[in-house]
């Protein structure tokens, strides 16, 4: 069962009011814009053409958990973004249509030179990779230069390319521990995950002060008071999250792993404080259970939803199936560069 929170207002057809970027994808402001889709056939079954499509392109989905509940369901492979690294490090389709934000995509074009990779809407940046710009990031390893660069994969792969390996909320842990305790290390650009293992591993690092805009909305307090209105009930938390939220947690762990722990303990009742995205598979493996989505600090806000992730639609990803537009492009040298830590990675996570 799922418990709303908030609600949002539907719009006409023919415009979608978005937040969307007037730069490119890796930096510059959120700010809502009228976005205009080219006309579609009103009676067009628009799961039935994704499948067309998929066929006659030879295209795998790949969509994240924080997607709609639309597009998860016409996904080929529907994870986190460490699996959706290994999908599409495995994948043998000629087109990825990846349905997630920017850094996600250009991650598959990285593991996929020669293989066209497509997503919704090209405005669909990060706000953690953002605040990590690489030019900033070099200056910083300057400073460091005996550490160990360990970069969230939340970042463009100009960051990547400044790294030494990167890693995931699933697998961040295993990686730290796997370095040498002589080295130094600099972990960039989530603050907040730093913060998390420096506790969990003991190792001493130097922060990136990034944040996500989703995680950093949740607040200890407004979940407290929820507790008390759903006794019994746990705070399932995303190690992206700030440590008051995280000091108060039961169960702290990646998007997948917070969904394996549900569909283990299929009858609980679960405040989840991540965006809620993930509750349409978290309702799928534990109908049973009641899931209370955790409210952001202002609560006359959708504040817990990514304006990034949401700017992806069925609609859009139909037309970039069908047009293999907007298109992810890397210049070789960039691509081979941040190829390394990423293989770094999938070669630690075995």
């Amino acid at each position: 069962m799922l418990v709303p929170i908030c609600a949002r207002g539907t719009l006409a057809q023919e415009a979608l009011l978005v937040l969307g970027r007037r730069e490119s994808p890796g930096c510059g402001k959120l700010e809502a814009m009228i976005v205009t889709l080219p006309s579609l056939d009103p009676k067009l079954d628009l799961f039935a053409a994704i499948e067309d499509l998929k066929r006659e392109r030879r295209a795998v989905v790949l969509a994240h958990y924080y997607q709609d509940p639309d597009i998860q369901d016409v996904a080929d492979h529907l994870g986190d973004s460490l699996a959706l690294a290994q999908a599409a490090a495995k994948t043998d389709a000629e087109v990825i249509a990846f349905a997630g934000v920017h850094f996600m995509a250009e991650t598959a074009k990285i593991l996929n030179p020669g293989k066209v990779v497509v997503l919704p809407d090209l405005a669909a940046g990060c706000s953690l990779a953002d605040t990590c710009p690489a030019p900033e990031l070099r200056a910083l390893k300057e400073r460091y230069p005996d550490h160990v660069v360990v970069s969230y994969i939340n970042c463009t792969a100009e960051v990547k390319a400044l790294s030494d390996v990167i890693v995931t909320s699933s697998n961040a842990e295993r990686i730290v521990r796997s370095i040498p305790d002589e080295r130094g290390i600099i972990f960039a650009p989530d603050r907040n995950l730093g913060r998390y293992l420096i506790q969990k591993t003991g190792r001493d690092m130097v922060l990136w002060q990034g944040s996500c805009i989703v995680h950093e909305t949740f607040s200890a307090r407004r979940l407290q008071a929820l507790r008390l209105e759903h006794p019994g009930a746990l705070i399932l938390a995303h190690p992206e999250c700030e440590e008051p939220v995280l000091a108060i947690a039961d169960v702290i762990g990646s998007t997948n792993a917070l969904l394996k722990y549900v569909a283990d303990h299929p009858t609980g009742t679960y405040l989840v404080a991540t965006e809620p995205g993930i509750l349409h598979q978290m309702a799928k493996a534990a109908p049973q259970a009641t899931l209370v989505p955790a409210p952001p600090a202002e609560g006359t806000c959708a504040c817990n939803e990514c304006p990034h992730m949401k700017l992806n639609t069925l609609e859009k990803l139909y037309l970039s199936l069908r047009d293999l537009t907007p298109r992810i492009e890397l210049p070789e040298d960039l691509r081979l560069a941040a190829l390394k830590p990423i293989q770094r990675m999938l070669e630690l996570s075995r």
